[in-house]
């Protein structure tokens, strides 16, 4: 059987459970990219816009937030806080959120507020960026 296991879970279900060809997403140090037979590890996945392509040779590309990748055995599991198509994204909820995360940015908060106000604002660039077209070219 051609491809590998793949399973996208994020918080709020399963974004896709088939099989896949390739995968791409952004992880700590760059972009990464799974092949069938990969070796085995876990890497950490940052926010940004990834891909699989399917066994009919169409790539889907969608939206993750932070989390990990366990490849294991040829099968893929990657755990997100949330997945998303582009067609999925409010691009007015994303702009509002940018807005309201650079505004908390100009005040001060503790370390933990500020590094949680640097997430939501990387979220919110990354859906507008994504669902403009302006992807990352992965």
């Amino acid at each position: 059987m051609d491809g590998f296991s793949l399973k996208i879970i994020a918080s709020n279900g399963v974004f896709f459970d088939g099989r896949a060809k390739d995968l791409i997403f952004h992880a700590s140090d760059g972009r990464f990219e799974i092949l069938p037979h990969h070796e085995n590890m876990v890497i950490a996945v940052e926010i940004g816009d990834a891909k699989y392509l399917d066994l009919d040779g169409n790539w889907v590309e969608f939206l993750t937030s932070r989390g990990f990748a366990e490849v294991l055995n040829n099968r893929i599991t990657m755990i997100v806080n949330s997945a998303e198509r582009p067609e999925d994204i409010d691009m007015r909820r994303a702009e509002e959120a940018k807005e309201r995360a650079e505004e908390k940015l100009l005040h001060q908060q503790s370390r933990q507020e500020y590094v949680q106000t640097q997430a939501s604002l990387a979220r919110a660039m990354s859906r507008l960026k994504f669902n403009q077209g302006k992807k990352f070219n992965i």
